[in-house]
């Protein structure tokens, strides 16, 4: 029973619903940012450097023969992901940046003065005994 109790403790505390919940948006994100590089940026990046689809750039060892397939190094599949990683890395770059800039602001505004602060009856009554033994000398 002691084993069951643990996990839910483990599998019910907040840093593993947030870290779950992280996954899941960064799935999603995944799926918008590979949509974004396929269908926005590649395409003018092609036209840029002579219509070349990066993923199409093989280099062929073995031609195919027969019922045996080609073997190919297919370095533009290779070129694409190098590709789709930088922009992903600076596309988080950019976020975290923008959220470091918004947190910064947040610091800058004034907090409120603090209240404040009484000593606890058991301090003030230690302190008046205290004055009255040195006035006792």
């Amino acid at each position: 029973m002691g084993m069951l109790k643990e996990f839910k403790n483990f599998a019910v505390k907040g840093n593993v619903i947030d870290m779950a919940v992280g996954i899941i948006i960064g799935a999603a994100f995944g799926k918008i940012v590979s949509s974004f590089v396929g269908d926005l940026i590649m395409p003018p990046l092609g036209v840029l450097i002579g219509g070349v689809d990066f993923t199409s750039l093989a280099w062929t060892i073995k031609a195919a023969a027969g019922d045996n397939p080609a073997v190919v190094i297919a370095y533009g599949k290779f070129i694409q992901t190098l590709v789709d990683f930088t922009i992903i890395a600076f596309a988080i770059f950019l976020t975290v940046k923008g959220m470091n800039a918004l947190k910064r602001k947040e610091e800058k505004t004034p907090a409120a003065p603090p209240a404040p602060l009484v000593p606890p009856k058991q301090e003030i009554l230690l302190t008046e005994i205290r004055d009255l033994l040195k006035d006792r000398k």
